[in-house]
């Protein structure tokens, strides 16, 4: 723990510190969620600050400690006070990524802002290769990591993720989850991060209107610590998956899609009792009596899951109306006054 204090404590202080409150704009900024990273943030830093110097852009690099059980905060702190340009938010407990990304995105100040893991398995020198990108006009770079250093367990189940997302959303990307992202600072003012949203920023955007592209990058194999992702997360991401494309479908209208289900399972609830009482009353039927048909539940189920989803319909579309902002409706590009 001490050589890594007195390597961080080497980090050169080139740049003199802004005064508290200010928000004087940046041309990059680099936030980077730590969780239990001791060993991998300070060569990190060191590798992101050369990158960044030979560019000549002003930047910040803000890390988010996010509930750490480690040393690493005492790093980051020994970063920040050495470099001013290190800025460090620190989580009471550990929250997840997508929290994590979001206290950065609030406190950035650059007009490009990149996300980048703290393993060590993203390589700064792709840095370029983005802003290149971005030059051409798109609004978000998603890294593609190739060849990808990583285990079957996670590159199998990602390669079907990713496939599925593609095919459900129309954004074909070989990387959704990368973890090295450019983004221009508008799109983060315009897209809305919870629970684990942060995998599909990328549908997010491009819902809004934003252009995305992704590029290759070198990947590089873990070197300290283990992985913080287990198998669960793909499940959990399959469940998010769904609720993408519910609001991506139906956030402006949730009555199409309830009412929709509602009204089919009642006409099929009616269909079947119908038949029903049918089959008993009239002349060529069986006359076998009503409630001796389990035919008949079916059909009185289908009708009490009918009504129920056409009033979730309408419940949802009372709850739409009250949380109803003008500004979600669209995503302004440019004001010519």
């Amino acid at each position: 723990m001490q050589q890594v204090e007195s390597t961080a404590r080497t980090a050169p202080d080139t740049t003199p510190a802004q005064p508290d409150g200010a928000q004087q704009r940046l041309g990059i900024s680099i936030v980077v969620p730590v969780y239990d990273e001791e060993e991998s943030v300070v060569p990190l830093y060191d590798a992101v600050r050369a990158q960044l110097d030979e560019i000549g852009e002003s930047y910040e690099i803000i890390f988010v400690d996010d509930g750490s059980r480690d040393g690493s905060f005492t790093v980051l702190r020994a970063l920040h006070e050495r470099d001013p340009r290190v800025r460090v938010i620190r989580f009471r407990r550990n929250f997840g990524k997508t929290p994590a990304l979001v206290a950065g995105f609030a406190q950035a100040r650059g007009d490009i802002v990149f996300t980048m893991d703290a393993d060590l398995q993203d390589d700064p020198t792709e840095i370029p290769r983005f802003l290149e990108k971005l030059a051409e006009g798109y609004d978000l770079v998603s890294g593609w990591k190739y060849p990808r250093h990583d285990p079957p367990t996670k590159t199998v189940p990602s390669y079907f993720f990713n496939r599925m997302v593609g095919f459900t959303t129309g954004v074909k990307l070989h990387d959704m989850n990368c973890g090295f992202k450019a983004y221009r600072h508008e799109l983060l003012d315009d897209i809305k991060l919870y629970g684990e949203l942060h995998r599909f920023v990328p549908v997010l955007a491009h819902q809004r209107g934003f252009r995305v592209t992704e590029v290759k990058v070198r990947h590089h194999q873990r070197k300290y610590g283990k992985s913080k992702f287990g198998a669960r997360r793909f499940l959990r991401g399959f469940l998010d998956l769904l609720m993408v494309l519910f609001l991506m479908s139906y956030l402006r209208t949730p009555l199409r899609l309830f009412g929709m289900i509602g009204l089919l399972a009642t006409l099929a609830g009616l269909a079947v009792d119908g038949y029903v009482v049918a089959d008993r009353f009239l002349p060529f039927g069986s006359q076998q009596p009503i409630h001796e048909r389990p035919l008949l539940f079916v059909g009185i189920m289908l009708l009490i899951f009918g009504v129920s989803f056409i009033l979730t319909g309408l419940q949802s579309e009372m709850i739409r109306h009250f949380a109803y902002r003008p500004s979600d409706e669209y995503s302004v590009r440019q004001v010519l006054e």
